[in-house]
C-alpha cells in the first residue's frame, strides 16, 4: 500500500537540516528523522542498499537543493550539465510530500521505482508521476532516467 508523507520545511532546509527535523521522504522506517534515514546517504555518503532508498534520498536532496549529491547518484551518461542550474527570478518549489507506488527488482543489477512526489510552484499545487530506471554500478545505485505520467 503506498504511503505518503510530507516534509515540513524550515529556515535552514537549504543548507543543512537538524538532527530533529523529520525526513522529508517520510523516513525509512516510517517517521524516521532526517539523521537516521537519508542524511547517511546524503551527508555520509554510504551506498543505498536499494534503488527505493536511492530514490527517497534524490526527493530529500530536491527539498535540500542539494544538486551535489543528485549528480553523485544519477548515472553519469544521463545526468544533464545543467543540474541545478535555473535563473535566480524563477519561482522555487515548495515540496510538499513523496508516495512511494512501488518498487520492482528487474535483476542484481537494475530496478524500477514509481513514485508521485507533489509540490507548489506560485501557489498552484503540482505533481511528477515517475516510473525512474536505476542500475547498480560498482554497488552503488545510481538513477538512470524516468518515464513521466501527466
Amino acid at each position: 500500500m503506498p504511503q505518503s508523507h510530507a516534509p515540513r520545511r524550515t529556515a535552514d532546509a537549504k543548507t543543512r537540516a537538524s538532527e530533529a527535523a523529520p525526513c522529508p521522504c517520510g523516513g525509512q522506517p516510517a517517521g524516521a528523522g532526517y539523521r537516521d534515514c537519508c542524511a547517511r546517504l546524503i551527508e555520509a555518503q554510504l551506498p543505498a542498499p536499494n534503488a527505493e532508498s536511492l530514490m527517497r534520498s534524490r526527493y530529500t536532496a530536491y527539498v535540500y537543493e542539494n544538486f551535489a549529491y543528485l549528480q553523485r547518484s544519477w548515472d553519469p551518461l544521463t545526468c544533464p550539465a545543467d543540474l541545478g542550474d535555473r535563473p535566480r527570478d524563477q519561482a522555487q518549489p515548495n515540496w510538499l510530500g513523496l508516495t512511494i507506488k512501488r518498487h520492482t527488482i528487474i535483476d542484481d543489477r537494475h530496478a524500477e521505482v514509481e513514485f508521485i512526489a507533489r509540490y507548489k510552484i506560485g501557489g498552484r499545487a503540482q505533481r511528477i508521476h515517475e516510473i525512474s530506471q536505476f542500475t547498480r554500478m560498482d554497488d552503488h545505485w545510481l538513477y538512470v532516467t524516468g518515464e513521466l505520467f501527466d
